[in-house]
């Protein structure tokens, strides 16, 4: 039960954690500057959020996310959801695989090479189907996160910072609503897939209660870290790089292959949402589902990374508004039901 809950809290992270967190990118757009309120409410909205997916993907025992949809939203607004959802994977994907190439400039390979290095690698995943996806991640998502704090820790002591969390002037707050719901549409799509998979009810609060908490205190403390290098994330793709100049070069070398990691374990888990939704009417093999859909994401990722975080990130988290409040209010509507 516990190594269930763990293998479902890691599967959490690991499609939140992509290219555009890891890098720091967006939390820089959503958070920086008088944003602790804003944090806050993000770790209670993300929690009630993921408890009420896994919840009802479990009692549903769901191999796909439609049915989360439609016991949310009802048929009508399923249909436009699920268009949202399909859009959404597609081309946030495509916005990793475009960070993997933005990542792997560091160590000075071609932008283009990168991208097909890291596509080629999320495509072999695909010949175990969906447990080749919680497999890699129960195994990736505690190297990453144990590595990633230790970086952002060491980088604020080196800076003789003391962390303390001010309460005032928080005119940022509203961003914590916006960035829960970017969120929790990939967790649809993803934890939609899982749900006949989980045994237990326990599995349930430990994945959802678990992840909240943790990623709660990684973004503070990363939210932390950035407003210290404020200055310089103007000129610079990936903010994350802003941090570690301050490193030696192999430690540098390390966070980047991290980072690398992060964006590599969200394109799989995009795929998997996008894969378990649409490879039933077409009943390809799910490698080569996958493949045709990563060739079909390659133009995109010509954009930019910075410039698809941007312009991306904000509208579907404002689209997806509605979908959050469903989820925050399903509790209720399903105890005045019963």
């Amino acid at each position: 039960m516990w190594r269930a809950g763990f293998k479902w809290l890691f599967l959490i992270i690991g499609t939140t954690i992509g290219a555009g967190y890891a890098s720091g990118r967006e939390l820089w757009q959503f958070f920086g500057h008088e944003s602790v309120l804003a944090i806050v409410i993000f770790v209670i909205l993300f929690t009630i959020s993921c408890y009420v997916i896994l919840y009802i993907s479990f009692t549903q025992k769901t191999v796909h996310y439609l049915p989360v949809l439609e016991t949310l939203l009802g048929k009508k607004m399923t249909a436009l959801y699920d268009f949202m959802i399909i859009l959404y994977l597609f081309t946030v994907t495509a916005v990793m695989y475009a960070g993997s190439g933005a990542a792997l400039e560091a160590f000075r390979i071609p932008y283009l090479i990168g991208i097909l290095v890291s596509a080629f690698l999320v495509v072999i995943l695909f010949f175990w189907k969906a447990d080749g996806v919680v497999t890699m991640n129960a195994l990736l998502i505690p190297i990453l996160i144990v590595l990633l704090l230790a970086t952002l820790l060491f980088f604020l002591f080196s800076q003789k910072t003391i962390f303390e969390l001010s309460w005032q002037h928080q005119s940022n707050w509203k961003a914590g609503f916006i960035f829960t719901s970017l969120n929790i549409l990939p967790l649809v799509a993803v934890l939609g897939a899982i749900g006949s998979k989980i045994k237990h009810r326990c599995e349930i609060w430990i994945a959802s209660f678990g992840s909240g908490l943790l990623l709660g205190g990684i973004t503070l403390i990363y939210n932390e870290s950035l407003i210290h290098v404020a200055e310089e994330l103007m000129y610079i793709e990936i903010p994350l790089f802003a941090i570690l100049k301050h490193y030696p070069l192999f430690m540098a070398a390390m966070m980047t292959i991290l980072l690398w990691l992060a964006i590599y374990t969200t394109a799989v888990s995009g795929l998997l949402g996008l894969t378990s939704r649409l490879q039933d009417k077409f009943n390809f093999p799910w490698w080569l589902f996958a493949l045709l859909l990563t060739l079909a994401m390659l133009p995109i990722t010509f954009i930019g990374f910075s410039n698809l975080v941007a312009f991306l990130y904000p509208l579907y988290g404002i689209a997806n508004l509605y979908l959050l409040a469903a989820l925050l209010f399903y509790p209720f509507m399903r105890k005045r039901s019963e």
